[in-house]
Formats: C-alpha cells, structure tokens, sequence
C-alpha cells in the first residue's frame, strides 16, 4: 500500500515532474513565465507538450482536455485522443505545443450574458501554466482561460488571474514604501471550506425535487432535527467514514490539499477543508473538490448535496473562504505579529480593508448571491445580508488608540489555566472568534463567510482582490507624494479609520439589534439577490472594474445579465417540479388514502358499527379540504410562472419570480407539508426528511 507522500500529487504534472522530466533550459524558461508572467515562447511549449503527453501515456492516459471554467458555475472539457494518423494506416501519439497552448471550443453555447450569439460560435481556450496540468478520469486535464472569437472573457479564471495581477502590481507599491526590496510578488491565498450534505442515493433517486433542483421542495419537519446539537463533530458513521476515505486519497492524487474532515451541525452534514494554496490553484480545486464529492459519494451508493438548503429547518451549507494575501518570500502580509500596534505595515492593510470592505459592501453582497444562497443567508445559520467587518477586541483597541493619537498599552499574555495539573495550560488568544460575522478576521487571515456552497470561489476573491487593491493603490499615490511619510502614514490611518469604522462590528450579527444598529451605520441590507444585483452595474463599480482592466463593461453587464437570468430560470424550475409533483404525485397520493379511508368506514357502516364520531371520516374531510386547498394553490402557482415567464424586461421578471412565485410556493409547501403528516406512510409518494436525514 501506497504511503500519502507517495500518492499526493501522482497525477499531477507539477514542479516536482517538470524539474525531472523538462530540460534545464526548457524548466527555467516556463517557471520564469509561471513566476514573473513573461511570455511563453512557443518552442518552450513544444518541449512541455511533449514532455506532458509522454508522462500522461506512461500512466495510461489516451486523450487530453482544456479544463476550463464557463460562467455555468462548473466545470466543461472536451477530450482529444493523441493519435495522429500515419501514410501507412497506422497512427502515432503526438501532443504539440500550439495544441497545449489553444484550444477551440463552441463559445455560443455556453452563457454570455448577450456577447456570443448562435451564429458567433468561435471561442478560444488558453493555457494558464500558472495551475498545473493533471489526470482525471483516464485524460491529461489542461486548465485553461476561455473568452471568445472577438476577445471578451466568457470564464471565472481569467478575471481572477487579472484581480491577482493587479493585487500584486498595488501592493509591491506599499512594501516598497516600506523599505522591502526582496519581495517580487505578492500572491493572495485561499483556503475553502466546503460543506455538503450526504444521502441515502436509491432515497435520492425516489425525489424529483432534489433530482432537479438540488433541494426539497416539500418536507414535514421531522420528530427530531439538530436541537440536541449532538451531530456536530459528533463520532463519523462508518459509511460516511469510508466515503471521506476514499474521497481525501482521490483528492490527495491530484495534489488537493484536503486536510480536516468533520460532522457539521445539520444531520447529514458535513465539511472538507484544505490548506490554502494561492487564490487561482484554490478554485481550481474547490471546483475539483466539488466533482469528486459527487462521483465518490456515488461509488459508495450515496449523493452528495450542495446546495445552500436542501432542508428546510436544518442549517444549510456553505462555503468558508479562508482569504489573505503573502509575499513570494514566505512573509503573510495579514500577520500581525507579536506587537500588531508597532507593525505599522500590517495596519496599513488593515486600514485598506477596512476602507475596502466598507467602500464596497455591494459588491461583496453580490459575490455571494443567488437564488440558493438567498434561503440561507440571515437565517440565523448564516452571516445576515449586511455586510460588516469583525477585528476583535484587541485591533479595534489599537484603532481607537490610532484615531485618537493616544499610546496602545499592550494587554499582557494571559494563560488559559484549564484547572487541571495533568493538562497543560497554553496562551490565549487575544481575541475570541466570531461565527456570525460575514468577513471575520481570524489572526492572520480573513473568512469571507457569505458564500454558498455550491458556488465557485472566483467570483468573491475577484472582488476581494480588486477591491484590497483599489485602496492599497490610493494609499501608496499618497505617500509616495508625501514629504514626510511618517507623518503622512499616521494621518492616512487616522482619516480611514475616523471615516471607516463603521463597518467594524464585533457582536451578534443574528441579533434582530444589529439590523436596526445597522441602518442607522448607514450599511446596506441587501436582502435577495434580485435586490443587491442591479447595483453590479453601477458606475461607481463599472469604474472599478474597468479603470483596473479586471472586467470590461461588456464582460459587466454580461455577467449582470447571466446571473440573473440564471436566477430566473432557478425559481423557474423549481415552480414547475413543484407543480409536476403535487398534480402528479401529491394530489393522487391523497385522493387514494381518502378513498382508503372512506371504504372503511363504510366497511364500517356495513357490519352495523357506529361510526357517528369516526376518527376516518374527520380525517377524510380534513384531507379533502387541504386537497381542495392545494388544488388551488398549485392553480395560482401555475398562473404566477405564466405571468413571471412572460416578463420581457430582465430585472422585472426577476422580481415577479421572487416576489410572486415564490410566495406562491411557499403556500403550496404548506399545505403539502401539513397533508404528510395527515397521510399514512404507506401512501405517501417520496422519502420524508426523517428518511433522508438519518438513514446512513
């Protein structure tokens, strides 16, 4: 058996199998384009190419793929074989580098947002040799960016290598300033947290609702959810354990740095989370990750949930984006040190976050909607809708001391003392953690925790990135102008702290308290999606974007276009399983048990029993007037989609989907709700919660 050293990264063509396997000249040329973003010559791809294809055929591989990442939200290839037909019939294996470097899929058939049309169907896939090369499911899996025939970015990869870039390019400025000459690259970094839920899969397959939407559209609350909070890293099922086996050495192979494993608090629930890795290797493998927990947990005759709320009434899933930001000479710039009120570079980014994250909540909010994250966000199981920022007591202290020209008086070390002699004691932290702030400071990071589960972690660090950027940049056109740059740097800090602050929240962010404290801060509460999109296309962040080059204003209002038609199409799906199910399965179920019910008792009457105050015929009449109920209410759901699908103007059909539809689905679950706990188990027509919930 196979040691983890020695599978982790096997099926990867990495640093390691390019140092090997390239010449010294071809590997020095291809890390200086990896490093330092110098062109690539196309004699060093040929090299490469060769190389690749010579290691991926050694390890069984026939075909090859530009893996590459539309704006689907997933994943797309298109696998090539590696012959080459010979004059003599026969064939050969070749892999060139113009074929590493290009690749050409359809781009009208991906989402545009309007920039490709049916008839404009030339796009180009490229290689970014930035993320390395790797084998899944018997091909040679080459990541790459994609935009189109006349060059707008159709991807999630391109925008943050652009986001990392200019990142990099502001904050070199600020190091300079502060006397570092080593450091040559700044690399933002991200560690996800991936939560998921796991189910019995022939229960799955039993759902409709889960099988084409990803969550239950009905379900009963069980006897027993998550009240005894007894699920929480509680002991791992052996079925579940096996699965998290078999999916960390699938992970480890491709060279995911999987690390910690545990039971979430919703029954069912789990979560994966690896070590970081620089922002653009980290999306690629959330989006690996999110893959091979679908195909393992179907090996092990499971399905893998990732949707933000399978389950009404138990958590949902998100997706914790552990985000910061270290120099290419091991230093993490969000590190505050042993002494954080004398480390005046590290407050200097604290101050451009701070400035950042309240300059622009909006866009923050937008990274993280979506018709499933919608369900989860400020429920008390979640961050709320409003953005804010949590330091903790000690670096609000140390800016409270900068915005009023006092001294810090450094808190002295304090020891957890457990009681206990056989245990050791140990430092305390100086600041106590805060899980219900959207974007939490944890000692030398910070964790975006808005993201859904299902979501592709690019879209948030582009706005992280842009948005650090955009204030280290003003920040830096300051003090290099400054005569006095200590005094400058002070009075920088001083204003962006007084004009700032606001954002900063340290309490309970679920308290119904902070939402009124909130609006008077002058925060947005951006509730839905359909509230927080429309301000994608404002000019304040149109400007952002673009005076930056991270997105044009096309690639903009295409995304703006994308997102939202895809929320429409969420909703849209969902009302329409919800109305297939109730009239073809619900209703039915229903009208059987009534019969059912009502041939007892007349069985009853038959044989003389008196049946004046039967507990059937209450029941049969209350079924027939829920049914009744739900066959209106499913009526109107249907001329609710009609209406909403009729809309012609975007943002409208959006809010007639969100506003009309959706409160119409709303009453049809309740009805179909109250009926299954009315209806005898035997005729109800799908697994109930407590079957999915607590049947592994």
């Amino acid at each position: 058996m196979q040691s983890i050293p020695e599978i982790f990264g096997s099926m990867v063509f990495n640093d390691s199998v390019m140092k090997e396997r390239l010449p010294k000249e071809i590997y020095k040329s291809l890390k200086k384009t990896i490093e330092d973003g110098k062109d690539l010559d196309i004699t060093v791809a040929n090299v490469v190419a060769n190389a690749m294809k010579d290691w991926a055929i050694e390890k069984g591989v026939t075909h090859y793929t530009h893996w590459f990442q539309p704006m689907t939200g997933i994943t797309a290839e298109k696998h090539d074989s590696f012959i080459s037909p010979q004059g003599d019939g026969r064939v050969i294996m070749e892999f060139s580098g113009k074929e590493l470097i290009r690749g050409e899929p359809d781009a009208s058939s991906f989402p545009s947002g309007g920039l490709r049309a049916t008839f404009e169907a030339r796009g180009y896939t490229a290689w970014d040799p930035t993320s390395y090369a790797f084998i899944k499911d018997n091909a040679l899996c080459i990541p790459t960016a994609f935009c189109s025939y006349s060059g707008e970015v159709l991807d999630k990869k391109t925008p943050l290598l652009r986001s990392m870039d200019l990142l990099n390019r502001e904050a070199l400025r600020i190091l300079r300033l502060f006397g570092d000459t080593k450091t040559t690259r700044v690399i933002s970094t991200v560690g996800a947290e991936q939560e998921y839920f796991l189910i019995d899969k022939q229960l799955y397959n039993k759902r409709r609702d889960l099988m084409f939407t990803g969550r239950t559209l009905f379900g009963a609350k069980p006897p027993k959810g998550q009240e005894l909070e007894d699920h929480y890293f509680g002991v791992i099922k052996p079925r579940v354990m096996a699965f998290m086996k078999d999916l960390d050495e699938q992970l480890w192979k491709l060279g995911v740095f999987a690390k910690t494993e545990h039971n979430e608090v919703a029954p069912a629930q789990h979560e994966l989370a690896p070590t970081y890795t620089t922002s653009n290797i980290a999306t690629d493998h959330n989006q690996l990750t999110m893959e091979l927990m679908k195909k393992v947990a179907d090996k092990h005759g499971l399905t893998c949930l990732l949707h933000e709320k399978p389950f009404a009434g138990v958590n949902g899933s998100g997706k914790h984006n552990n985000w910061s930001i270290a120099t290419n000479t091991g230093k993490n710039l969000f590190d505050p040190g042993k002494a954080p009120h004398k480390n005046k570079q590290f407050l200097l980014f604290l101050c451009a976050i701070i400035k950042a994250v309240n300059t622009h909540q909006d866009l923050l909010r937008i990274s993280a909607a979506s018709a499933g994250n919608d369900h989860r966000l400020g429920a008390n199981e979640a961050p709320p809708a409003i953005v804010s920022l949590f330091l903790g007591s000690e670096l609000s202290s140390i800016l409270d001391c900068i915005e009023g020209g006092m001294p810090y008086n450094c808190a002295d070390i304090c020891t957890m003392q457990t009681g206990v002699n056989v245990l050791p004691d140990f430092i305390k932290d100086t600041t106590d953690r805060n899980r219900t702030s959207p974007l939490a400071f944890t000692g030398n990071k910070f964790e975006f925790r808005m993201l859904g589960s299902s979501f592709s972690i690019s879209g948030p660090n582009i706005v992280l990135n842009t948005i650090l950027a955009d204030a280290l940049k003003e920040f830096a056109d300051r003090l290099e102008d400054a005569s006095d740059f200590e005094s400058e740097l002070e009075a920088l800090m001083r204003e962006t702290i007084r004009e700032h602050k606001h954002i900063i929240f340290n309490g309970n962010n679920y308290a119904k308290e902070w939402v009124d404290e909130a609006e008077k801060r002058g925060l947005l509460n951006l509730r839905t999606t359909v509230d927080a999109l429309p301000l994608f296309k404002s000019e304040k962040n149109i400007d952002l974007f673009t005076k930056h080059k991270v997105f044009t204003k096309a690639e903009i209002l295409a995304r703006y276009e994308i997102i939202m038609e895809n929320y429409c199409k969420t909703l849209n799906i969902e009302a329409l399983t919800m109305s297939e199910m109730v009239k073809r399965d619900i209703l039915p179920a229903v009208f059987a048990y009534i019969k059912e019910l009502s041939e007892t008792v007349a069985a009853k009457k038959s044989i003389g029993l008196d049946i004046a105050e039967d507990a059937g015929t209450e029941i049969a009449s209350s079924l027939s007037e829920l049914s009744l109920c739900l066959y209106k209410r499913v009526a109107a759901l249907d001329d609710a989609i009609a209406v909403a699908s009729g809309k012609s103007q975007l943002l409208e059909k959006a809010a007639c989907f969100k506003d009309t539809v959706a409160e119409c689905m709303r009453e049809v679950r309740a009805t179909v709700d109250e009926l299954e706990t009315m209806v005898a188990a035997s005729h109800w027509p799908f697994p109930t919660y407590g079957d999915l919930l607590f049947r592994i």
